[in-house]
């Protein structure tokens, strides 16, 4: 099932070569979305992130960046560690995350959920992802009528304030307002 996904991913022009590789043994949630869904979550949209804590309180943040690794079925969101340490904390006692994918012009949105999440310290290897976020993200606010330092603002970070939590999904749902919000759409084999 994930090869039609890859093989549909891997034709987009921001793909780089040295991403294109066969991920048909991808067993993650994320190799049964539609390639329209995986191109959008790779794109660089809106991700809100969430999980809670042992005793079952919530914690949220919005991500700073993101990126996707088709191949190895992996989403990794980028969290400021200054805004987040709640959050950051409850991922690392619990292991689980949330996260909430949306673009913002279309309200398209899909949750991502894992249990067993792995946070870093972002390095100068995760510099290109997120600065490819953000220009993907002045495109998508400024498609709703902001100019770009409204998103530079929301997202300015600094390199060694990001945690890079990396999450294989293992269940996604539909979250575009309608009538099939909060259904499971993938789940991981």
């Amino acid at each position: 099932m994930a090869s039609w996904v890859c093989q549909e991913f891997f034709t987009l022009p921001h793909v780089t070569p040295s991403s294109r590789y066969d991920c048909s043994h991808v067993m993650s949630a994320l190799s049964q979305l539609s390639p329209g869904l995986v191109a959008m979550i790779a794109r660089g949209v809106s991700v809100n992130v969430a999980s809670r804590d042992e005793r079952l309180r919530p914690s949220a943040m919005r991500a700073m960046g993101s990126s996707v690794d088709v191949a190895g079925g992996t989403v990794t969101v980028y969290l400021a560690r200054r805004q987040a340490a709640q959050l950051l904390q409850d991922i690392e006692t619990t292991g689980r995350i949330a996260a909430i994918i949306s673009e913002p012009a279309t309200h398209v949105t899909v949750q991502l959920k894992a249990s067993s999440a792995t946070l870093r310290a972002a390095t100068e290897d995760d510099r290109p992802a997120m600065e490819r976020y953000l220009r993907s993200m002045e495109h998508e606010i400024r498609r709703v009528g902001h100019p770009e330092s409204i998103t530079r603002a929301m997202l300015a970070w600094r390199l060694d304030d990001l945690v890079a939590v990396t999450f294989a999904p293992e269940q996604a749902f539909e979250q575009t307002p309608g009538s099939r919000a909060g259904q499971l759409v993938a789940r991981a084999s």
